[in-house]
């Protein structure tokens, strides 16, 4: 078996799923299926990722493990943030601040970083929505 591949290798453009099969009982469905944000990943992002993931998230560890300067680690999860359809940073301007305590900030953000939160939910809690 090959991993699932996200980017066509000829125009580097996002692929679509058109079919999926059960080996179990045989079972085809065709259609338009999308991939996930991580298939959109290069697999020097991937790469990157599991060594993210292994490191627990912090960076400098990530930075010792692939041999990279801290702004070099910093970029490139910025770079794979970009890739998966994120902004490189949530950002809420001061002027539409909703007044949020910071405890609860905290709050959406952790919630956020556990994958119990998108970031769109995210956005719209942190800008009183």
């Amino acid at each position: 078996m090959h991993p699932v591949i996200g980017r066509c290798p000829i125009c580097h453009d996002e692929l679509a799923v058109s079919r999926l099969h059960c080996r179990n009982c045989d079972t085809t469905i065709d259609g338009a299926f999308n991939l996930g944000p991580l298939q959109r990943l290069s697999q020097d992002q991937v790469r990157f990722v599991e060594a993210f993931v292994r490191n627990r998230g912090s960076l400098k560890d990530v930075g010792s493990e692939l041999n990279m300067s801290y702004p070099t680690v910093n970029s490139r999860l910025n770079d794979i943030l970009m890739a998966m359809g994120y902004s490189d940073r949530v950002k809420v301007p001061e002027s539409q601040d909703s007044g949020i305590s910071a405890e609860r900030k905290r709050e959406i953000l952790s919630a956020v970083r556990e994958g119990r939160m998108s970031a769109t939910d995210a956005e719209r809690a942190l800008r009183g929505g």
